[in-house]
């Protein structure tokens, strides 16, 4: 085993898978990543002259892919809801990108990772968020730009295998840990959650109490906020400004944000307007780094197909459980292992999550907040599983607000 290897700098049978001070945390989301595919989608089958200038400028916008460990491409699919489940990680970087603005780094951690698992039969979704202080162990991965590979280790913080092994070593890592194969990832920087927000036109957040964030600068009072732009980025990065200071509640508070977005992109009609998806699916091809299989454009509006019918009860926000602990006499999170086996042998088997337990730290259910009516289209899900009490998370149908705090 080599000592050579990059540390966290911070204290404290498969489903069907589709053929066809340090300024902290990115805090990209899960779910405005999963709608950029949803505006090329909309894009590719609008039929209107723009559509086939915005088409060919997205494809020729589209980054190198990387290759990930083990990957097997196959034919594309066509246009039309990709066929069978899919799973994709959804990866930010802590980096900033080179950009001053965020502060300087020596490292490159993916501070916020994230596992989409769309049901075969798309009608339903989980969502995992990773903390990024879980200790999990690194495989063995190749050398980003240089030849040979790192050692494995046997534990250390998941945020370290971005720059242990790029993007492949992070899918890598995900999959050891959770027995699931993941064809399918990307990464974006702070720039790219900035423009997405700016190209959906904000987000309605509600925040129960008022978040006072010394460390990154940001605050926002008690009430409904229409946050995009530098103000989203901070509202998902803050961690200090969150009830708790942990990050463990900024997840949660996270999640405020992306069930709100979920909530509005529907409501709205946000999926239907040209303008917007080629708005979201230009800021995601300019910001976003996918692998070899996500490259394709089709591919990903066939992804996109798949999610945009999914009734929002249906979509769980869940954070992977843990427990505050130590490896390596550092400080960080465990896994509560017997809770994670429930959660990720049900994704194996494609069956629908139900949660038992609380929102997270950071969030609370909005009281004011009214039950949306039951789409009559949407059917009773069968064989769901009930997740113990020890998971957090919220379905994206329901209303929460931030628990704010101060900190100087």
């Amino acid at each position: 085993m080599t000592d050579l290897r990059p540390r966290a700098s911070r204290r404290a049978s498969d489903p069907t898978i589709a053929r066809h001070g340090r300024l902290r945390s990115a805090g990209p989301v899960a779910t405005i990543v999963r709608f950029v595919a949803a505006a090329v989608a909309v894009v590719l089958v609008s039929g209107a002259a723009v559509a086939g200038y915005a088409v060919w400028d997205i494809s020729n916008s589209v980054k190198p892919g990387v290759a990930l460990i083990g990957e097997t491409l196959g034919p594309p699919p066509d246009i039309g809801a990709i066929e069978g489940g899919v799973n994709l990680l959804l990866v930010g970087s802590d980096s900033g990108g080179g950009d001053k603005r965020y502060g300087s780094r020596g490292e490159t951690l993916n501070d916020v990772t994230i596992l989409l698992h769309i049901s075969a039969d798309h009608t339903n979704a989980t969502v995992v968020s990773f903390p990024r202080d879980l200790f999990v162990p690194i495989p063995s991965c190749p050398k980003v730009g240089q030849p040979g590979s790192w050692g494995a280790q046997s534990s250390n913080k998941i945020n370290v295998a971005l720059a242990y092994g790029g993007l492949a070593c992070v899918v890598k890592t995900v999959s050891d840990l959770t027995g699931l194969s993941i064809p399918f990832a990307a990464k974006i920087e702070f720039n790219g959650v900035i423009e997405m927000s700016n190209a959906i036109g904000g987000v309605t957040v509600c925040v129960a109490s008022a978040i006072n964030d010394g460390q990154i600068g940001f605050h926002l009072s008690k009430g409904m906020h229409t946050i995009k732009g530098w103000n989203a980025l901070m509202f998902l990065r803050s961690r200090y400004g969150v009830n708790g200071g942990t990050d463990l509640a900024r997840i949660s508070n996270q999640q405020v944000f992306m069930s709100a977005l979920v909530r509005q992109a529907r409501d709205s009609a946000t999926l239907t307007d040209p303008i917007k998806v080629y708005g979201l699916a230009k800021a995601a091809v300019d910001n976003m780094q996918v692998s070899n299989s996500l490259r394709n454009p089709i591919t990903m509006a066939s992804i996109a197909l798949a999610l945009k019918d999914i009734d929002p009860r249906n979509i769980q926000l869940i954070q992977y459980p843990s427990r505050f602990g130590s490896s390596n006499g550092e400080g960080g999170v465990l896994p509560i292992q017997d809770a994670a086996n429930v959660l990720f042998a049900a994704i194996k088997n494609d069956q629908p999550v139900k949660l038992s337990g609380a929102t997270g730290p950071g969030s609370s259910l909005d009281p004011k907040a009214t039950t949306a009516p039951i789409d009559p289209s949407s059917q009773p899900l069968d064989n769901v599983v009930k997740l113990p009490s020890t998971i957090t998370g919220q379905n994206s149908s329901q209303q929460t607000c931030s628990k704010g705090q101060t900190y100087r």
